[in-house]
């Protein structure tokens, strides 16, 4: 799931180095964490959140004997140095 998301982003921005991932994990859910660099993140929310939108359901189809729910929180990359 980590790596498809991975892969799906980087072919939205078009730069392996401007997309970092952080993934999280507890019994109800898994967190999914996009850092973007702020320039392109508008490339992976798309028009009114359609690309992110589709990203969500995309991952949440990507297993489907995974019984906890995907959070995707989609962020620029300056944020990941603060807590």
């Amino acid at each position: 799931m980590k790596e498809l998301l991975r892969i799906m982003a980087v072919a939205l921005v078009g730069d392996e180095d401007a997309v970092t991932l952080d993934m999280t994990e507890d019994r109800e859910y898994v967190h999914l964490r996009l850092y973007v660099k702020p320039e392109l993140i508008g490339r992976v929310i798309g028009r009114q959140g359609r690309v992110a939108r589709a990203l969500r359901t995309v991952l949440r189809s990507s297993d489907p004997g995974e019984t906890r729910r995907i959070t995707l929180d989609i962020e620029e990359m300056g944020a990941l140095a603060t807590p």
